[in-house]
């Protein structure tokens, strides 16, 4: 149903070319703080390959938040912020990755600190620019329970509160008029994309100056249809179970014959190299005796997750590959009409050459640029 960042699986190749006990634990007392309260922190660290210095300083942190219903709940992330001198205000950018899979290994904050996490050197770019950068492990990714993989307002709500936990996290030198980018592609792209829609009613004293999105599963019905049977078809299980796992009343195991049962018990240990290989090129109809896609309340839940609804309040940079063999373009079209016609602040930028994983690494110097612009005050060059 969803993205297919094996994308990032090869960012890894591509691009590495290129807590506290008490935190989990704690997962449970999301009684009485805010969304963006650190629940917990402990010293981390952020190397893009092992051992590689960085310059900078770095926090495991465990911080409330918002499941898609509106439950609180606790999310882990990483803080990083550059040790350059720099005593003025800097700018944070609140960062969500492209597919890791779904096992808690898998999470950005257990591979950041060891030099093998997928985006790290994308991350770095903006370190080098001076920014901090707080990225997010999603709910359930890394904590307890499934990682609710593809639910959009929960990757919405967990990169703004990430944003909000860095502000408040003591000896980041972040505050409250901290100018904050929203940054994301592939499934990252989603939750960008739901933070940007997200960000005027759920966060809006963060000081958003703006977003920048590539990649985006905007529809997951149509990105599903567009994946079964295919390259990317192990995504569309991932994604079911990310949707089970938000929606337990969904009952996915009542779909799946014993062969899905088998690939999707794999898939919540396993990171998105395994899971994507053991998914590709099979049909939904292959795993399951009933399709769960044309029933009404998997169909409800999964447009709960349709962007283009809402106009972000800050700018976008949005940005598709022509050749996206995962996310149809037409897919990233389709949210830029929507959000155009909302009265939304809206650069789309078109890569003609190369394909979904190639599109978040070709892009990434003008992504730090405009988003370098936006920090500036510098004007913006919408083209609905």
């Amino acid at each position: 149903m969803r993205l297919r960042s094996t994308a990032l699986a090869t960012t890894a190749a591509l691009t590495v070319l290129a807590f506290s006990a008490s935190g989990p634990a704690a997962a449970e007392e999301a009684d009485g703080g805010r969304p963006g309260d650190v629940v917990s922190s402990a010293p981390s660290a952020f190397h893009p390959l092992p051992g590689q210095p960085t310059g900078t300083r770095a926090w495991k942190v465990h911080y409330r938040s918002t499941t898609a219903d509106g439950a609180p709940n606790v999310v882990s992330g990483t803080v990083i912020v550059p040790q350059d001198g720099r005593t003025g205000p800097r700018p944070l950018i609140t960062y969500a990755v492209g597919t890791v899979g779904l096992g808690d290994s898998c999470a950005p904050s257990a591979n950041l600190p060891n030099g093998t996490a997928m985006e790290a050197n994308l991350i770095q770019q903006y370190t080098q620019r001076g920014w901090a950068v707080v990225v997010t492990d999603y709910e359930g990714l890394g904590t307890p329970g499934v990682h609710t993989y593809t639910v959009g307002p929960s990757a919405g709500h967990a990169m703004l509160d990430a944003a909000r936990a860095a502000i408040r996290l003591p000896g980041t030198g972040l505050n409250a008029d901290t100018p904050v980018g929203i940054v994301g592609y592939s499934q990252g792209g989603q939750a960008s994309s739901w933070a940007a829609e997200l960000q005027g009613s759920y966060a809006p004293e963060l000081k958003v100056k703006g977003t920048a999105t590539g990649g985006v599963p905007a529809d997951l019905l149509k990105v599903a249809a567009f994946n079964d049977g295919s390259y990317g078809s192990g995504l569309i299980f991932m994604a079911a179970a990310g949707q089970d796992a938000a929606f337990p009343e969904l009952k996915l195991d009542s779909y799946l014959n014993p062969a899905g049962r088998a690939l999707v018990a794999g898939m919540k240990e396993n990171c998105v190299a395994v899971d994507a290989v053991a998914g590709s090129f099979k049909r939904i109809s292959d795993l399951t005796t009933r399709d769960p896609l044309a029933q009404p309340d998997w169909q409800a839940r999964l447009n709960q997750s349709r962007l283009g609804r809402t106009a972000p309040a800050a700018p976008v940079l949005q940005y598709h590959a022509l050749g996206d063999e995962l996310i149809p373009y037409a897919v990233g079209r389709q949210l830029r009409s929507e959000w155009c016609a909302r009265g939304a602040d809206v650069q789309f930028d078109t890569i003609v050459l190369g394909e979904h994983v190639s599109g978040v690494i070709t892009h990434s110097l003008a992504v730090g640029n405009w988003l370098a612009d936006r920090f500036a005050g510098r004007a913006t060059r919408p083209d609905c």
